[in-house]
């Protein structure tokens, strides 16, 4: 299974594109979103290329093929103009058949409901995390490692699309139960 994961768009078009580009070239399995889609939200900078609309469009255009869970700046207004589901707090995947002894199992989130013990995040997890490859966003910081005090498997962040904390836009790669980061 081959998953492309992306968060905090944050509405910024020309990045999105840049991603749609991504996923052209990249052919995944299925486009994980984490998040923070259309709005920039009251705490962040406007991004210089603003124009939900536009990802809008782009991101409707392969709404069959995305599994994507709410962020902060989410809300159900863009649920309205959203052709796949956006709400929920969670969603998990398992990667492997019941006989595969490697089957891992993947729980998506934003990170402020759910999400790592680390600051900004909810330091909490539905039911036991322990067997979980905890996916998340909500923080715009790139992070692949196993965390410190073994809440889950590991720990996944790709980073932000359209407003990194790093200087540097980026999103995930999730393949043969290994993660990468990948910069637009």
């Amino acid at each position: 299974m081959k998953l492309l994961i992306a968060s905090d768009i944050h509405g910024a078009a020309s990045w999105c594109e840049k991603l749609m580009d991504a996923v052209e070239a990249v052919h995944p399995d299925r486009v994980v979103l984490l998040g923070d889609l259309l709005y920039h939200g009251p705490r962040n900078v406007i991004p210089e290329d603003y124009a939900p609309k536009r990802v809008i469009e782009m991101l409707n255009s392969i709404a069959e093929h995305i599994i994507a869970v709410r962020g902060n700046c989410d809300a159900e207004v863009d649920q309205m103009v959203l052709d796949f589901p956006l709400m929920a707090d969670y969603a998990l995947l398992t990667d492997g058949d019941c006989s595969d002894r490697r089957m891992r199992h993947l729980l998506f989130t934003h990170g402020h409901v759910y999400g790592p013990k680390i600051e900004g995040c909810a330091g909490k997890l539905p039911g036991s995390g322990r067997q979980y490859m905890l996916v998340y966003g909500h923080t715009h910081i790139k992070r692949n490692e196993a965390p410190l005090d073994g809440s889950c498997k590991w720990e996944f962040n790709p980073g932000s699309v359209g407003l990194p904390k790093d200087g540097s836009h980026s999103y995930g790669i999730y393949e043969n139960g290994m993660f990468f980061h990948e910069l637009l």
